[in-house]
C-alpha cells in the first residue's frame, strides 16, 4: 500500500522507541457509531503528537475503514505496571504495509483528543524505557567498579595481614637464632673460664713454689736461684698462655653484648608485632559471626564440618567478646541460646549450624553445656547484666540431676551415658564454684564439693600418673593437667596433697613434643608444644595441639602467680619464662585466614597436622590452613592471662 502522508508530517516531533499494547477500533468522529470490534496492536515511535501503531494480520475490512478520513480511531492504551489504561482518540496520518511476506501493517496516528496528563505519562514512560538500558549499564559499571575497588582493598588488606604474620614469624625465627648464638657463646665462655681457672691454679702453685725457694735462698743460694729462674720462666710461659685466652674471652663477651643488644631490639619488635597480630586474631573471631544467629563456625576450611558451631567454641568466643567489651556481639550468642536454640531436658545439643541455628548433631554432653554456663557467668560477672542467669541456672539444675543419678557425686558424660570424664568434672567444679560465688546458694556449694570428692577418689592417682582421663580410664590427656591447675588452683591442690609442680612436671615429661611444622607459605620450622596424648603411645608421631598448648601456658601463668604471692620470685620467673616460650611457639603457628570473609586475618590451626588421630576418639580437622576457633580464642586468653575457669 502507498504512503498517505509526507516525511515532514512523520518527523514533526522527536520520537521515542517504546513498545506497549494498545487496543483500537474505528468509530465515527462523535463516537456514536462503531464500525469494528477492538483490535490488538503495539506502539512504536511514540511522540507528543502521536505514535506508530503496529498490527499483525489486520483484516482487509479494517484497512479500508482506516483509509476513510471522516472516521476516527478510538484507543485504549495499556500502560505497564498495571496502571489504568489511557483513553484517547486519533486520526490516521499514514498507512504502510510491512516487509514483503509478513502480515505486519503500520499505522501512523496523530492525537485528536487525549488528556494532557495521560500524554505526559506515555512520553515519560517512553523516555524512561529509552534511558533504562543506559542507566542499567551505568549502574552495572558503577557496581562492577565498586566491587573491583573493594576487591582491590580486600586483596591489599589480605596482603597486609599476611605480611604482619610473616613479620612476626620472621622476628621469632631471628630471636631463636640469637638465643642459640648466646647459648653457644656461653658454652665457649664456660670452656675458656675452665681453662683460665686451670691456668690460674697452675700459676698459683708455681708462685707458691717460688716463694718457698726464695726463703731457702740463703741456705742453698746456687741451687735455689736456678730453680727460681725455672719457676719465673714457667710463670712467664703461663702468662703468655693466659693472655690470648683473656683476649678470646673479651671477644666472646663483646659478641655476647652485640647479640644481646640485637635480641633486645628483636624483643621490642616482637612485643609490637605480637600485639598487632593478637588484635588481628580477635578480629578474625568477629568477622565470622553470623549476623542472623550470632554463632561462629568452629572450623574455617574443613568442608566436612564447615558450618558447624560447637557450643564449647561459642563459649570461648562469647568470653573473648566480653573481655574485649564487645557486649553487643556477646549478646547475639546469648540471645540465640536463650531464645532460639533447640534443647532437650534443659541441656543444649553439642553443635548447631551457624547459618540457620538448626542442630548439627543430636548429641548432648555435660562438658560443653557446662562451658556454656561458665561463659554466661563470666559475662554476668563482667557486665553485671543478670538477664541470662536463668539460663546458667537451668544448665546447672540439669547437670545436678545427672549428678544425682550417680552414687559417688560425679557428673556423667551426658543423659543416658555411663562414662565419666575428668575434664567434664573439672568443668563442673569450676562452674558450681562460680555459681556459688555469684548467687551464694548452698546447693551449688554442695554440688561443687561432691564433684571435688569424686575427682579425688577416681582421677587423682598418687601412685601412677597424677591425673587419669576418667573413672576407670587409665589413659592420660593433656587438658586434664592444665585444667586441674586452672579450675582447682595450686593452693587447693597443695591442700589436697596434689603438688602442682609435679602435675606440670608430669605433663612436660609426657606430652611435650618437637615437630616440623610446614607453614602455608612453604616455610618449614621446628615447633615445640603439647601433644593431645603421650607421643610414645601413638604411631602417628608427635602433634602439637595449639589449644591444649595454650591451656598449659595458662597453667604456667597461674603457677607463676601462685609462687609470686608466696614471695618465691625465682620460681615464679621460671614458670613465667616457660609460659613465654610456649606462647612464642604458638605464634610461630599463626596462619592467615584462607576464607574471603576472613580477609587474611590471623588465626591458629587446631593442630600442627591435619586429619590425624588425637588419641582420644576423634581426629584433627582436615585442611592444613583450617582456622580453629577454640585454638585461636584460647591462645588469645593465654596472651592476655585470662583464666576462663575462674571469676577474675
Amino acid at each position: 500500500m502507498a504512503k498517505t502522508e509526507g516525511v515532514s508530517e512523520r518527523r514533526r516531533y522527536v520520537r521515542l522507541d517504546s513498545v506497549f499494547p494498545i487496543r483500537f477500533r474505528i468509530e465515527s468522529q462523535d463516537g456514536a457509531e462503531v464500525f469494528c470490534d477492538w483490535v490488538q496492536g503495539f506502539t512504536h515511535n511514540i511522540s507528543k503528537g502521536g505514535f506508530r501503531l503496529d498490527v499483525n494480520g489486520l483484516s482487509q475490512q479494517v484497512q479500508e475503514l482506516l483509509k476513510n478520513r471522516h472516521l476516527s480511531v478510538s484507543l485504549k492504551i495499556r500502560m505497564p505496571l498495571n496502571r489504568p489504561f489511557v483513553s484517547a482518540r486519533a486520526k490516521v496520518a499514514w498507512l504502510k504495509d510491512g516487509p514483503a511476506g509478513s502480515e505486519d501493517f503500520f499505522i501512523g496516528l496523530a492525537y485528536e483528543n487525549i488528556d494532557e496528563n495521560s500524554k505526559k505519562r506515555i512520553i515519560n514512560y517512553a523516555r524512561f524505557k529509552k534511558g533504562l538500558p543506559v542507566f542499567l549499564f551505568g549502574l552495572i559499571f558503577v557496581l562492577a567498579a565498586g566491587a573491583g575497588f573493594n576487591g582491590y582493598l580486600n586483596l591489599k588488606l589480605i596482603k597486609g595481614n599476611r605480611a604482619l604474620i610473616n613479620q612476626l614469624v620472621g622476628i621469632l625465627q631471628e630471636i631463636s637464632v640469637a638465643k642459640h648464638k648466646i647459648k653457644d657463646i656461653n658454652v665457649q665462655k664456660d670452656d675458656l673460664g675452665l681453662k683460665l681457672d686451670a691456668l690460674g691454679v697452675r700459676m698459683k702453685t708455681v708462685e707458691e713454689e717460688k716463694a718457698e725457694f726464695s726463703k731457702k735462698a740463703k741456705q742453698e743460694e746456687e741451687k735455689s736461684s736456678q730453680r727460681i729462674k725455672e719457676l719465673n720462666d714457667m710463670i712467664e710461659k703461663l702468662s703468655r698462655q693466659k693472655a690470648p685466652l683473656q683476649e678470646e674471652l673479651l671477644v666472646l663477651e663483646n659478641k655476647e653484648n652485640t647479640v644481646t643488644e640485637q635480641l633486645l631490639r628483636l624483643d621490642m619488635k616482637k612485643v609490637v608485632l605480637e600485639k598487632v597480630n593478637f588484635d588481628k586474631m580477635y578480629r578474625w573471631l568477629t568477622v565470622h559471626q553470623n549476623p542472623r544467629t550470632g554463632l561462629i563456625s568452629s572450623f574455617e576450611g574443613d568442608d566436612g564440618i564447615l558450618d558447624w558451631a560447637f557450643i564449647y567454641d561459642q563459649s570461648l568466643v562469647l568470653q573473648a567478646y566480653a573481655n574485649f567489651s564487645d557486649f553487643e556481639r556477646a549478646q547475639k550468642i546469648l540471645e540465640f541460646f536463650f531464645k532460639r536454640a533447640k534443647k532437650q531436658d534443659g541441656l543444649f545439643f553439642n553443635a548447631y549450624f551457624a547459618k540457620d541455628g538448626a542442630p548439627a548433631e543430636y548429641v548432648i554432653h555435660s562438658g560443653p553445656n557446662i562451658w556454656l554456663g561458665i561463659a554466661v557467668l563470666q559475662y554476668t560477672h563482667k557486665t553485671q547484666d543478670p538477664r541470662y542467669m536463668r539460663m546458667a541456672e537451668e544448665i546447672a539444675r540439669a547437670v545436678m540431676r545427672l549428678q544425682g543419678q550417680a552414687q559417688d557425686g560425679g557428673i556423667p558424660g551426658g543423659p543416658d551415658l555411663e562414662w565419666y570424664s575428668t575434664e567434664h568434672n573439672l568443668d563442673g567444679y569450676a562452674f558450681f564454684n562460680m555459681l556459688y560465688k555469684i548467687t551464694q546458694k548452698q546447693i551449688y556449694l554442695d554440688a561443687r564439693d561432691k564433684v571435688l570428692k569424686w575427682l579425688i577418689e577416681h582421677t587423682y592417682d598418687k601412685v601412677g600418673a597424677p591425673i587419669v582421663r576418667g573413672k576407670g580410664d587409665a589413659t592420660i590427656a593433656t587438658d586434664t593437667y592444665a585444667w586441674s591447675i586452672a579450675a582447682i588452683g595450686p593452693e587447693k591442690l597443695n591442700a589436697l596433697g596434689m603438688n602442682p609442680d609435679k602435675i606440670i612436671e608430669f605433663a612436660e615429661d609426657n606430652f611435650v613434643v618437637k615437630v616440623s611444622y610446614n607453614r602455608p607459605d612453604g616455610q618449614n620450622i621446628e615447633v615445640k608444644g603439647f601433644d593431645f596424648a603421650p607421643q610414645r603411645h601413638l604411631p602417628r608421631g608427635g602433634v602439637v595441639s595449639t589449644e591444649w598448648t595454650a591451656q598449659m601456658v595458662m597453667a604456667f601463668r597461674i603457677t607463676a602467680d601462685f609462687y609470686q604471692k608466696k614471695a618465691m620470685a625465682s620460681k615464679a620467673k621460671s614458670f613465667d619464662d616457660k609460659a613465654d616460650d610456649y606462647l612464642t611457639q604458638l605464634c610461630n603457628m599463626i596462619i592467615s585466614s584462607p576464607s574471603p570473609s576472613g580477609q587474611g586475618e590471623g588465626c591458629l590451626p587446631y593442630a600442627s597436622s591435619d586429619f590425624v588421630d588425637t588419641g582420644h576418639g576423634w581426629v584433627t580437622p582436615k585442611g592444613k590452613t583450617t582456622g580453629s576457633v577454640s585454638a585461636t580464642a584460647y591462645t588469645i586468653f593465654a596472651y592476655y592471662r585470662y583464666n576462663p575457669l575462674e571469676l577474675n
